[in-house]
């Protein structure tokens, strides 16, 4: 009985231990939604999760203790809901996440997004207007487009270093005007018309070499939010994979010991069947 206890409540406060990673996670994406992603929804079913398992992992780690039938019940029932919620959302995470990625430009390192190549939930989230206006403001006051300026020597960085530069799905949506419509480098943040636009694409009217605006309104924008989000939730969603793996793993051992403790609670030895029969069976031939 003791060494099943002892068992339980290791496998409890394993548990705590791997809710710290899926609280990390949450605390993260919330990071990001408040300085990059600007989405500042998505990080709370992580949050709450995380915290979850934390509670129910002490109130197992106590009931094994003091042995409590009811807390390790308890610790039981929530545990298996929480760990269909997490793979609930694990799956949800991956579907809404599921289409889009930038186009490789020529001549260029950074690639360029298009708000079609984006769908489902998350996309009609972002690309609504009521909606939008927060993130875009967001993404604004971060400050994103201005930290692009770079300066060697009190020189200004030419087009062709420009054009070999990593940027994020953000910078290059929402700071430059798109690849395809023609404008020519000036600076980071600032682009002219040259000879024209040479794209039906909507957002090459969009853009603005007013710092306020730039390419805020652009879907260009949107699709690059949508790709700096799916980026984050991909990373955690690996995380959460990992730990809902090991959750399950010790929740099966921690049932075990708990129906251990039961049938030693109720005096019967491990193996031995519950009824046996008053008299024997008889065959008819």
């Amino acid at each position: 009985m003791r060494t099943s206890n002892h068992l339980i409540g290791a496998l409890n406060f394993l548990t705590f231990l791997l809710s710290i990673p899926i609280l990390g996670g949450g605390i993260w994406l919330s990071n990001r939604s408040n300085n990059t992603d600007c989405l500042q929804f998505l990080q709370w079913p992580l949050i709450i999760i995380g915290i979850s398992i934390m509670v129910i992992s002490l109130a197992g780690f106590a009931g094994a203790c003091y042995r409590n039938t009811f807390l390790m019940r308890l610790y039981l029932v929530a545990m298996f809901i929480i760990i269909a919620v997490l793979i609930g959302f694990i799956v949800f995470a991956y579907v809404v996440t599921d289409k889009g990625s930038g186009r490789r430009v020529v001549n260029r390192v950074y690639l360029d997004y298009y708000l079609q190549d984006y769908s489902g939930w998350l996309e009609e989230r972002v690309a609504s207007d009521s909606y939008w206006g927060k993130i875009s403001s967001c993404v604004r006051d971060s400050n994103t487009c201005r930290k692009l300026a770079r300066n060697f020597n009190g020189v200004p960085e030419s087009a062709d270093m420009f054009y070999l530069r990593s940027l994020t799905s953000i910078q290059s949506g929402c700071c430059k005007p798109p690849t395809d419509c023609g404008y020519i480098y000036q600076n980071e943040t600032i682009w002219n018309l040259g000879n024209g636009l040479m794209s039906a694409n909507p957002d090459c009217t969009k853009w603005s070499n007013e710092q306020q605006q730039l390419c805020y309104a652009c879907d260009s924008c949107k699709a690059g939010v949508l790709a700096s989000v799916r980026k984050s939730w991909r990373k955690v969603s690996v995380i959460n994979i990992v730990v809902m793996i090991i959750l399950v793993i010790v929740y099966i051992i921690a049932y075990a010991a708990y129906r251990n403790n039961r049938r030693m609670d109720n005096d019967e030895p491990y193996g031995e069947a519950r009824m046996t029969k008053s008299q024997p069976s008889h065959f008819h031939f």
